[in-house]
């Protein structure tokens, strides 16, 4: 009898231990810290010069005054997870796309790295984007968003918190109106 008793006794105990037992999150997804850090600002002639950010860098800024004669400024950064650079692998140029009427947002997960202009509204832009690794696995970009409008030939952008540029659309001339798309940086766990 007194074998019987231990053995309940001690499946009780275990299946107690099993119920209240909460497997802990992976240590990834509880003690990751993410950090947009700028880097490199960039000034060239809107309509003359491409931009792609430096190596390991996304853009997370740009301020433009006046026409498309006048310069643009680019803000590059890096991302940092847990104090550790993330991996940036940049594509190739996408398709160009009249800059009057300009609409374009990455392929989901991939942030904006370049930018390039020629000439003037009527002239083309085509961007540049690129996925972002960390340790291996893909960092995701989430919770896209639009920003408000800004006049395009007197103002400045920059992205706020853990985001990062996503897109950009433009209608009219340096007097038209352009907006941002941005997205925040997350890791899977």
């Amino acid at each position: 009898m007194r074998k019987k008793a231990l053995s309940i006794a001690a499946a009780a105990l275990a299946a107690s231990a099993a119920a209240t037992t909460v497997a802990p999150a992976p240590a990834s997804a509880a003690a990751v810290k993410i950090e947009i850090v700028p880097a490199h600002t960039e000034t060239v002639i809107e309509w003359l010069n491409p931009i792609t950010c430096p190596t390991n860098m996304v853009l997370t800024g740009r301020s433009h005054h006046g026409d498309e004669m006048q310069d643009t400024t680019y803000t590059c950064s890096f991302i940092l997870i847990n104090g550790e650079q993330a991996r940036v692998y940049i594509g190739d140029w996408g398709t160009r796309q009249k800059e009057s009427k300009a609409d374009y947002s990455a392929p989901d997960h991939q942030a904006v790295v370049g930018r390039w202009h020629e000439g003037d509204e009527n002239g083309y832009t085509r961007y540049r984007s690129a996925t972002i690794f960390w340790q291996g696995r893909q960092v995701l970009l989430a919770n896209g968003d639009i920003s408000g409008e800004y006049k395009e030939s007197n103002h400045d952008w920059q992205a706020q918190g853990n985001t990062v540029m996503t897109g950009r659309k433009h209608n009219g001339d340096e007097n038209g109106k352009t907006w941002y798309r941005f997205a925040t940086v997350t890791v899977a766990g």
